[in-house]
């Protein structure tokens, strides 16, 4: 196995942090409590925590490093259907499009949710349905992503799961690398 060190501290507390606190606002707490909130909040802050080192991180967490293209794309699917095994050592195509959609989603959960629980104008029905759309959303892109992590780690021998730990990919020797 060679090892590559690629996922730096704020990147990988950033995905556990998320990934527990959405677990407990979606699972755990009531919707109705300061703690649900102030957890949406925290959630909020780590997003844009995160959305900023995707512009002034280092390369492997920057945005720019990991964009999908249509041909990544198709080459990733042509190797899933084909069992031809390339190991990415940044985000796979498929894994940034779920990076930028859970992003996403979890930006309108924090901005639904303060809508919604706010007093102003914002809130009401329409709003805490989308909020809680955006909950079913997200929990559905939660599964398909563990889903992936661990069809990917099978299919490649790189175990993406503690390379989201320890912030190294130990690929496997001869493994046709893709940077």
């Amino acid at each position: 196995m060679t090892r590559h060190f690629i996922w730096d501290p704020l990147v990988r507390v950033f995905h556990w942090s998320l990934a527990a606190g959405f677990l407990a606002n979606a699972l755990i707490t009531d919707p109705e409590t300061g703690l649900h909130r102030s957890i949406g909040f925290a959630i909020a802050g780590i997003v844009l925590l995160r959305i900023l080192w995707g512009f002034v991180g280092p390369h492997s967490a920057r945005f720019a490093s990991f964009l999908p293209t249509r041909n990544g794309l198709r080459r990733q699917m042509t190797d899933m259907a084909t069992g031809r095994r390339r190991v990415h050592l940044l985000h796979t195509p498929l894994g940034a499009l779920m990076i930028f959609n859970l992003l996403a989603t979890m930006s309108a959960l924090a901005l639904t949710g303060w809508m919604s629980s706010s007093g102003t104008r914002w809130g009401g029905d329409p709003v805490e349905e989308v909020h809680e759309a955006l909950v079913a959303w997200a929990a559905i892109s939660v599964v398909l992503h563990v889903g992936a992590v661990i069809f990917e780690s099978r299919r490649t021998g790189v175990n993406l799961p503690r390379a989201m730990v320890t912030g190294v990919k130990s690929v496997p020797d001869g493994a046709n690398i893709e940077a």
